[in-house]
């Protein structure tokens, strides 16, 4: 059978638009952030008390600056390509804080709708990953980092993804013990950890799934501007 064409701008696009949405349902749903996002939702939070306008997007931002920093130092280059993986944070940033408006603006529910609101923002985010690993357009920080290391090394893709995530995981409870004491536990739940787990292995199986039917193609002849 023919696959359908799925346009990689697009893949971007809806990868961006999908991850955020998919980011705003588990924050509501209040059983803890995506082990990616912990560090910026934990950065949000505090920084927040004292300046009440920075906003959950903003610290998405600035977190992926500091991440982007880290991976040039780690392979010793800088690539143009970083550059438009921060306009991109800054794109995810202002999705997110749309999202988080529009899902806050949800009446309260019972534990059930709590359950089927992490769940679905599970899967949902990684739909929206696996569109951006999809799409030549410099993603996220988060998922650069995973494409580049993953290059470099020649290391599976799932793999580094799940590593990397673990590492996140980690990287939030220390975040939010330094930042709210010891042993409490803010953004970083038993939902971050089940996670951090399966993640890796949910975004191999949904790109597994798109490649199966769709052939994704370039609309545009912008691929070696974002190759540098």
């Amino acid at each position: 059978m023919r696959k359908k064409v799925f346009y990689t701008e697009i893949a971007y696009l809806a990868g961006i638009l999908i991850l955020a949405f998919g980011t705003a349902l588990m924050e509501w749903a209040d059983y803890g952030m995506s082990m990616v996002v912990a560090p910026a939702y934990l950065l949000h939070l505090k920084v927040s008390q004292s300046f009440p306008a920075f906003s959950f997007g903003m610290a998405e931002y600035v977190f992926q600056a500091f991440l982007l920093i880290a991976l040039s130092l780690v392979l010793r280059k800088f690539k143009l390509s970083y550059l438009f993986s921060f306009a991109t944070a800054v794109l995810y940033g202002f999705a997110l804080d749309l999202s988080m408006m529009l899902v806050g603006s949800l009446s309260a529910g019972g534990e059930v709708w709590r359950i089927a609101f992490f769940i679905g923002g599970m899967l949902v985010c990684a739909a929206g990953v696996s569109l951006l690993f999809h799409a030549y357009i410099s993603p996220e920080a988060y998922e650069l980092v995973v494409k580049e290391l993953s290059a470099k090394f020649n290391w599976n893709i799932s793999k580094v993804k799940t590593f990397y995530d673990c590492c996140s995981c980690l990287a939030g409870v220390a975040m939010s013990f330094a930042f709210f004491g010891f042993g409490h536990f803010e953004g970083v739940k038993l939902g971050t950890i089940l996670c951090a787990i399966v993640n890796g292995w949910i975004i191999g199986q949904i790109s597994k799934w798109l490649e199966s039917g769709f052939e994704f193609k370039d609309a545009f002849s912008w691929r070696p501007m974002f190759d540098r």
